[in-house]
């Protein structure tokens, strides 16, 4: 086991080595520049004709007349020293932008996974147990629904009923009072009472599909020759299922791991413009229009880098989860 957490950890160091390359090529893959972006601003708003010396000034001043490779070993350095850069369009150093709007979406991200576990996975294990019964089929619907409404359709559903019926504005985590208020305990207690909309609406399309997952895998366990064996021995239902069978079907949702974090905040990117979510999502769309070089690339370094994590831990858990899979790694 020890040995298996070693190589992956090496793995890990090299794929986040990787992703930092990719991340930066892919930022400057479209034509031009925050530059272009900026001079056509200002030639719009002054109406004057920005002379090519002002251009080659502006260059130097961003750091735009570097080429490529040199440009990327400025910044993968700055990232090692912990400074992400320097953003052009909010004039601000990049860290101090994306601080807490990470937090805000890691803490989103990681109560959205719970909420999205703690449902499907007792949801999944009764609607397997109990196939073909009414609860099966309610579960059913209510699963074919969940996959099929998009999740800002159902976040605009819920911020319109909450105004219709009630008079009262869900968008956002926090009330206007607190939005650039320090934190402190009234804050904290503030965006709690936010955060159940956003929750619900991010785990709805997940939990639908974990739970057709783990309900197929589970029914197809429980059909096999092992389990029939116990049964006959006269091994009592609650302990046979939990034996085995949920922990080998709970395979395909530890692997979700990999993906579900980085889905959150990417995938739910539309999700918190319509609740005006004050998330990563949200400003990386903005830096990515702006062609926002450092910000863009330091927010979907952070977004892979969650990718690679998520998918080291999936393995590991999985490694710990199912003995079949231990016996292969050779970490028994």
């Amino acid at each position: 086991m020890t040995r298996y957490m070693v190589q992956r950890s090496i793995y890990l160091l090299f794929l986040l080595w990787m992703v930092t390359i990719v991340t930066f090529v892919v930022i400057q893959l479209p034509p031009g520049d925050y530059l272009s972006t900026y001079i056509s601003r200002l030639e719009q708003q002054a109406g004057d004709v920005i002379t090519e010396e002002m251009i080659q000034a502006l260059k130097a001043q961003y750091g735009l007349d570097l080429p490529m490779h040199e440009r990327y070993l400025k910044w993968l350095g700055s990232v090692f020293r912990g400074d992400f850069g320097f953003s052009y369009e909010w004039q601000k150093p990049v860290g101090e932008l994306i601080r807490e709007r990470l937090a805000l979406s890691f803490t989103v991200a990681i109560l959205s996974t719970l909420v999205t576990y703690a449902i499907a996975i007792p949801i999944g294990i009764y609607s397997a147990t109990h196939q073909y019964s009414l609860g099966d089929y309610v579960i059913t619907v209510w699963g074919f629904l969940g996959l099929a409404i998009p999740n800002f359709m159902l976040a605009l559903v819920f911020l319109f009923l909450a105004f219709k019926l009630f008079g009262a504005n869900l968008s956002g985590l926090f009330s206007p009072e607190y939005i650039d208020a320090p934190w402190s305990t009234a804050k904290v207690i503030d965006m709690l009472k936010h955060l159940p909309i956003p929750i619900l609406v991010l785990s709805t399309s997940g939990a639908a599909g974990l739970i057709r997952v783990l309900r197929a895998t589970l029914l197809d366990e429980l059909q096999k020759q092992y389990v029939i064996t116990a049964r006959a021995k006269g091994v009592s239902e609650t302990r046979l299922l939990f034996k085995y069978p949920v922990r080998v079907a709970l395979n395909p949702l530890i692997s979700n791991l990999a993906w579900l974090f980085p889905a959150l905040i990417s995938g739910g990117t539309i999700v918190d413009i319509v609740l005006g979510l004050p998330t990563a999502g949200p400003m990386l769309f903005r830096a990515l229009i702006s062609q926002d070089t450092f910000l863009s690339a330091s927010i979907l370094l952070f977004m892979s880098i969650l990718t690679v994590i998520g998918t080291t831990v999936s393995d590991i858990l999985l490694v710990v989860v199912d003995p079949r899979i231990r016996m292969e790694k050779g970490t028994e």
